[in-house]
């Protein structure tokens, strides 16, 4: 009988206010952690940097007329830019060059070189006037202002924009774009009606 009393309080003690293991609060899992490699990024090979007044002056498809203007403008500065992506589908970046001139900064000359058998061969060569040529994607874009007789330098009348793709082992034109520039922006004074005073009206 003592034994049967005993486990009578035990049991009125567990069903009295008692809530058990629940007391404790909830089980909190703990953190997982794994040995995940970190990613790594995947890095184009890098570019060869190039001596592009050098490169120039080697190339026997730059004229001699863009040659003899390969000079400084100040100290060893020459009009000359350069960049490196992608263009021809090649395991080494290609180079983009641009001639300037000194007073102006007009294009005067735009050229790309690709490496072939470990050495930069001239792709594309374009000595016109007024021409700049970039990397857009993949793309190689020719920009040159066009001239009407009597422009000022720094306002042309209009520009052609023109995409090319390389296909095997040219560059073959893709899309063509003129644009035609107002012709009062840069042309001399606007005229504007001179505004009336209260007491001529």
């Amino acid at each position: 009988m003592a034994g049967l009393a005993a486990f009578g309080v035990l049991a009125a003690g567990c069903s009295t206010g008692g809530t058990g293991t629940r007391d404790e609060g909830a089980a909190v899992a703990a953190p997982v952690t794994r040995n995940t490699p970190a990613p790594t990024a995947s890095r184009a090979p890098a570019a060869r940097t190039v001596d592009p007044v050098s490169l120039l002056r080697h190339d026997p498809r730059v004229s001699e007329r863009i040659k003899a203007d390969l000079k400084p403008c100040a100290e060893d500065a020459y009009p000359v830019d350069t960049s490196y992506g992608r263009l021809t589908g090649g395991t080494v970046p290609d180079v983009v060059i641009n001639v300037m001139t000194c007073g102006d900064a007009v294009g005067i000359g735009t050229y790309v070189y690709r490496v072939e058998d470990d050495r930069y061969e001239n792709v594309f060569t374009s000595e016109q006037p007024a021409i700049h040529a970039a990397i857009d994607r993949g793309e190689l874009v020719i920009t040159q202002e066009v001239y009407a007789k009597g422009d000022p330098l720094s306002y042309p009348s209009a520009e052609e924009v023109v995409t090319y793709s390389w296909t095997g082992d040219t560059f073959g034109e893709r899309f063509r774009v003129r644009n035609d520039f107002s012709p009062t922006v840069g042309h001399g004074d606007v005229s504007v009606p001179r505004p009336t005073a209260p007491s001529e009206r």
